[in-house]
């Protein structure tokens, strides 16, 4: 390990997580706190273990686990670091995937999960309005979408959304911001149980679409199980995003060239992103349109 002063440090990490099978990490599988750890280790900040089996430095907590395919903005984790890990530092051994942008030195004992005061998703969901083509596909009603989740908003118990058992009571707020075809859904609370997001937004993409009606959200906020047949799944991981998490008094400073790094490698991420998905739609449009030969 590496001698030297070490101070707390709470490092914000970005990273795509369509690669990974989630944050934490996995013994046979590949994981962004898997990628963390093995490049502290090869900083030689912490012992170099067998795969995912590095040791964590000491105080080290992540704010959250996000799971397989949902990407960060603001992912914190926080440990004593020595004094030149700084997130340029951190990123020369990290891949394009997973960057360190910001850092904030913090009280000793801080915990990264159980300190953090308020966390914040956005969902990027394809939805165009449903205005001057009720047809389109994916078309939802805006208005439909923000009752529900207004009627989502405030302190419930979200049981009948999640597959916990307990923590199921959250203060929650819930907005739709439109942007073109998308529909970015925000919702912010102290902690989420597992998948709530995901299925909220299902339940709000159903009710803005039509399939179902506004009772939905009052059943599903109701004391009374959901049965499972009329239950709501998790909509898709991609487009989720743990968008930022705060910590009372803690402010971070961006590493302006980290913060550059970062801008290039998921700039190029979105470029290849974008290649893919025009190839998709060509073969798409194709298949529908009138010249099939």
């Amino acid at each position: 390990m590496t001698d030297g002063p070490t101070a707390t440090r709470a490092f914000r990490v970005a990273y795509d997580g369509r690669e990974y099978a989630g944050f934490q990490r996995q013994p046979h599988a590949t994981t962004v706190e898997g990628t963390l750890l093995r490049a502290l280790a090869e900083h030689g900040i912490i012992d170099r273990g067998d795969g995912p089996t590095h040791a964590t430095p000491p105080g080290y907590a992540a704010a959250g686990r996000t799971d397989a395919g949902v990407s960060a903005v603001a992912q914190t984790v926080a440990f004593a670091a020595p004094d030149w890990l700084t997130p340029r530092a951190f990123n020369g051994r990290l891949p394009g995937s997973v960057r360190v942008w910001a850092a904030a030195d913090v009280s000793e004992g801080i915990h990264a999960t159980h300190d953090a005061t308020r966390r914040t998703y956005r969902y990027h969901l394809y939805a165009p309005a449903r205005t001057a083509e009720p047809e389109r596909d994916h078309a939802v009603d805006d208005g439909r979408v923000r009752d529900a989740l207004a009627r989502f908003s405030g302190e419930h118990d979200f049981h009948n959304l999640t597959s916990d058992e307990t923590g199921t009571v959250r203060d929650l707020d819930a907005t739709a911001t439109r942007d073109g075809d998308l529909l970015v859904v925000e919702v912010s609370a102290g902690g989420f149980p597992r998948k709530l997001v995901r299925r909220l937004v299902a339940a709000v993409r159903a009710v803005g679409r039509g399939t179902a009606d506004g009772s939905l959200i009052d059943r599903l906020l109701a004391p009374d199980p959901v049965p499972g047949e009329f239950g709501v799944g998790p909509a898709p991981p991609e487009p989720l995003v743990l968008w930022d998490v705060s910590y009372g008094g803690v402010e971070f400073e961006v590493d302006p060239e980290a913060a550059e790094s970062a801008r290039v490698a998921f700039g190029d991420r979105y470029r290849d992103a974008r290649h893919a998905a025009a190839a998709t739609g060509a073969i798409r449009s194709r298949i529908a349109g009138p010249d099939r030969s």
